[in-house]
């Protein structure tokens, strides 16, 4: 692949700066899962360590690759769940992005409702309309008859396998494989609605009335996870990220009570059991709520695009990593104003503890090419940082820098 000056808005002038058969990268050594490899991990895994590192990485997030031409070939044919749960069919959508784009993080193809029927949920995704909980889980009863996450391996089989091939996959290139699941509180929010609803009246109803129910089913939405993800990684994942999607509808008390603290349990307990692995808190509308995002134990923060990326370091502090958070948006407008929009993000965040991705989901019908762009802009971040003289340790001449882009 043959890249160009993109640090510069001026020097953008040319054909875009990536190819869809972009040469594949030197395959790498590893050493055993689970252990720290002796040899050099890849670069989006030691960032989200906190390690010193030659350039920002990058990755994009939802759902893998819905945004491409060649995902819809898949989605106009197999409804969704046959395409998440069939290992054959989930492994493709999963690597279309990193043979297209070359990102540095590759998250598996599934969904945060996934884990659902293994509790004895059971969902559908409506093309169209989205999730669609058949029974809600609204009564004390309801949560007390939920089963327990006790063999996702017999529950959930295509997990392992799925992870398992992307490693084998990942591990020839110089990509990071992430898992995930959603939190306890959207999980919650969505089994107690019944589907995606704007004013979240139903959990709501239930919050205020009788929130012993909420804190029952996020307690056992939370015991359930932590067993999840433990699978998930022991299946391959080296990263975890926890998709608070529905945390916008939170007040900051309500966000310090229903979700957080949940969370943080989480957190905690895959962090004892798996220390090599990180894990990446994403809050949706939680930029609302970095004072207390502040105060988690997740490795890194995932930022939505409603805070500028210099107030989001100076809130939560230097020593706190943090992802995102270009407004997804500017990828449908032109290439200047996404080198402008994407290198300010780059140099408010500094060349230290940040991932670069949007600050939610790559929309349907974004341009490939200017998903290329993004990913390139990011491997050129190197030879930004150099330009405007940032080093890892200069905040202040971070903030004066990032101002003057």
């Amino acid at each position: 692949m043959q890249s160009r000056n993109l640090t510069n808005p001026a020097a953008t002038k040319g054909p875009k700066p990536f190819s869809a058969n972009g040469t594949a990268r030197p395959a790498r050594s590893r050493a055993v899962l689970n252990c720290r490899a002796a040899a050099k991990d890849p670069l989006l895994l030691r960032t989200a360590r906190g390690e010193e590192v030659e350039r920002t990485p990058v990755w994009l997030m939802r759902q893998a690759g819905r945004y491409m031409a060649a995902f819809r070939q898949f989605s106009d044919k197999y409804p969704f769940r046959m395409r998440s749960e069939t290992p054959d069919i989930a492994i493709e959508l999963s690597l279309q992005p990193l043979r297209a784009f070359q990102p540095d993080g590759v998250i598996f193809f599934s969904d945060i409702l996934t884990p659902l029927p293994a509790l004895g949920i059971e969902f559908d995704v409506i093309k169209g309309k989205g999730p669609a909980i058949m029974e809600p889980v609204r009564s004390m009863e309801q949560v007390k008859a939920l089963r327990p996450m006790d063999d996702p391996a017999s529950r959930l089989p295509f997990i392992h396998t799925i992870l398992s091939s992307l490693r084998k996959e990942v591990d020839n290139s110089d990509a990071t494989l992430l898992g995930f699941i959603g939190t306890p509180w959207t999980l919650a929010a969505y089994s107690m609605e019944g589907k995606a609803d704007k004013d979240c009246k139903e959990t709501k109803k239930i919050m205020y009335h009788r929130p012993d129910i909420l804190h029952a089913m996020l307690n056992h939405l939370t015991e359930a996870l932590i067993v999840y993800a433990g699978y998930q990684i022991e299946s391959g994942a080296q990263v975890i990220q926890l998709f608070d999607s529905w945390a916008h509808h939170l007040s900051p008390d309500q966000f310090a009570e229903f979700s957080l603290p949940y969370a943080e349990r989480i957190t905690k307990a895959l962090q004892a059991k798996y220390p090599h692995v990180p894990v990446i808190l994403h809050a949706n509308g939680g930029t609302g709520k970095l004072e207390l995002m502040r105060g988690t134990s997740a490795d890194v923060v995932g930022l939505d695009w409603a805070v500028d990326m210099a107030v989001a370091r100076q809130t939560l502090g230097q020593g706190v990593k943090v992802q995102g958070n270009v407004d997804p948006m500017i990828l449908f407008g032109p290439e200047k104003a996404i080198v402008e929009a994407t290198n300010k993000v780059l140099l408010q965040a500094g060349p230290r503890g940040h991932i670069l991705n949007v600050g939610h989901g790559v929309v349907q019908g974004t341009p490939e090419a200017n998903v290329g762009l993004f990913c390139e802009l990011a491997r050129q971040s190197g030879q930004l940082f150099k330009q405007h003289r940032v080093s890892s340790n200069a905040s202040k001449e971070l903030v004066g820098a990032a101002g003057r882009v």
